[in-house]
């Protein structure tokens, strides 16, 4: 009848909006999916791309960026003391905190600890870091001796220019100076004493040998019957 027809055709029309809007629904979360897919292929490319950068660079890069990053702010920051009139040290020092300080000190007495003696090799290896360590070179100066001599300068054993370079009078006088006070230095030293492998051993270490040496050259004179007497067995 005229009647249903009219009940059904509302109904149908809905039917066939709520699956278009179900339709709709679909494609919008498709394109979602989509677009979250193009974004995931996207990042992960432009990783193995930074990947790849970083695998190609020196294994200690990231410690030289460090270290770059952090001079270009020293720097920094030396201009700014001059250009207030103060002194950067003393500025940098008031900026240090005291547990700072404290781990700079204990980092400072582990660098290069003093093992003592072992053989020349590593004797002569400490006193060139020792020296190289009190070196403060004129960059400025070496920038400008550089730029007038060129390859004179430092020769190598392939260049042919030879003799041509004629030291500052300051810096042969900072080398004199040196020299002077390593010979100075040298001369307090005593001399290293051979070991004998015949001589008696009276002691248990090397600081009671030491002793017993001191003993023996202060009252030696003194003792010398007693001690003759008590490895004879002869001893009162």
């Amino acid at each position: 009848s005229s009647e249903e027809e009219e009940d059904a055709g509302p109904s149908a029309a809905a039917a066939a909006a709520a699956a278009e809007q179900r339709r709709e629904e679909r494609l919008r979360r498709f394109r979602e999916l989509h677009m979250k897919r193009y974004e995931a292929c996207k990042l992960n490319s432009q990783e193995v791309v930074e990947e790849d950068k970083r695998l190609k660079l020196p294994p200690n890069w990231e410690a030289k960026k460090a270290r770059l990053e952090w001079e270009l702010k020293v720097q920094e920051k030396k201009k700014e003391c001059a250009a207030r009139g103060e002194d950067y040290e003393r500025v940098k020092l008031l900026e240090i905190s005291a547990e700072d300080a404290e781990r700079w000190e204990r980092k400072k007495k582990k660098k290069n600890p003093d093992l003592g003696f072992s053989d020349y090799a590593a004797a002569q290896l400490r006193q060139y870091q020792r020296l190289t360590r009190q070196i403060k070179p004129d960059l400025e100066q070496y920038e400008k001796l550089k730029e007038q001599y060129g390859e004179a300068l430092y020769p190598t054993s392939d260049s042919l220019l030879h003799g041509t370079h004629v030291p500052s009078k300051d810096g042969v006088d900072r080398m004199v100076a040196d020299l002077e006070k390593q010979i100075e230095k040298r001369e307090k030293y005593s001399r290293r004493r051979p070991y004998n492998d015949d001589a008696d051993i009276d002691y248990i270490n090397e600081r009671n040998a030491k002793f017993n040496q001191k003993a023996e050259r202060f009252y030696g004179k003194y003792t010398a019957e007693i001690k003759q007497n008590l490895e004879r067995g002869t001893a009162v």
